[in-house]
């Protein structure tokens, strides 16, 4: 799609020169991008801190602490 936007060119300099784009068009597409993908993890993370989102971890902190219980085992072979 495409749009008009009126911005003052001091940011427009400043967007170029934040992104190292030269062309106004793709500098402005990468700050909106940009803008964009902050938004979305900004509201994944307040899922998860409110408790709206969750992840069980159980199966993973299991295979973690074989994954240590056989490291430690390794360990004390190789001393030997």
């Amino acid at each position: 799609m495409k749009i008009t936007v009126e911005l003052p060119e001091s940011d427009v300099h400043d967007i170029c020169q934040m992104t190292g784009i030269r062309k106004k068009g793709p500098a402005i597409r990468q700050v909106l991008d940009d803008a964009l993908r902050y938004r979305r993890r900004a509201e994944i993370s307040r899922k998860f801190l409110s408790g709206e989102w969750s992840a069980d971890l159980r199966t993973f902190e299991a295979a973690k602490a074989e994954e240590r219980a056989a490291s430690q085992n390794i360990a004390e072979l190789w001393r030997d």
